[in-house]
């Protein structure tokens, strides 16, 4: 086994060199941070130059009227004719710096949430929506559908929701129970 065997006197000197090199790295890299903003002049001024920087990235903002909608009760007519009842929605103001689509869907995947004691059952199918009172309307799924959308920046456009309620000619279907049915319903703006 062959080695070197270093002194103490040694291993001093060469702690101390990595630390003079160490030093010496920083100051240059300090002197030449400071030499980039500096300048000198023999005319009486000087001039340096900082480029300001930001990223603006893709922005949208969506005000709804209301976060509720109140739907017309239906009587007992309304269920033996097997009407469809129409209401106004919400109301929103879409703002986007480009591009925009606004996407609607039902929070709940298969039925309205039901709160009572008769065991009611309401397909979410049997809520319409459109972006016109006389418009053609689509039955709400739990999937994104377009609802509105725009090919450029907007700076507030307007758009409405129209609802239409169906309800079977059938008092004994568990959709017509007594109880409160409600159907959280998702607006989604985004600016791909």
């Amino acid at each position: 086994m062959t080695g070197t065997i270093k002194t103490l006197g040694e291993k001093t000197n060469m702690n101390a060199t990595r630390s003079l090199l160490a030093a010496m790295v920083l100051a240059t890299a300090i002197g030449a941070s400071q030499a980039n903003a500096q300048c000198s002049g023999n005319a009486g001024s000087c001039n340096t130059t900082n480029t300001a920087s930001v990223t603006v990235g893709a922005l949208v903002k969506l005000g709804m009227g209301s976060a509720t909608t109140s739907l017309t009760n239906p009587t007992a007519d309304d269920v033996d004719a097997g009407n469809v009842i129409a209401d106004g929605g919400p109301s929103f103001t879409i703002k986007a710096n480009r591009s925009w689509t606004l996407k609607i869907k039902s929070q709940n995947a298969t039925n309205w949430t039901y709160v009572g004691s008769n065991s009611g059952v309401k397909p979410i199918g049997d809520l319409a929506w459109s972006t016109a009172s006389g418009g053609t309307f689509t039955a709400i799924t739990g999937s994104d559908a377009t609802f509105a959308s725009g090919a450029g920046a907007s700076n507030g456009t307007a758009a409405q929701a129209f609802f239409r309620t169906s309800w079977l000619s059938d008092f004994t279907s568990a959709s017509n129970a007594p109880g409160t049915y409600s159907l959280p319903i998702v607006f989604t703006l985004t600016a791909p």
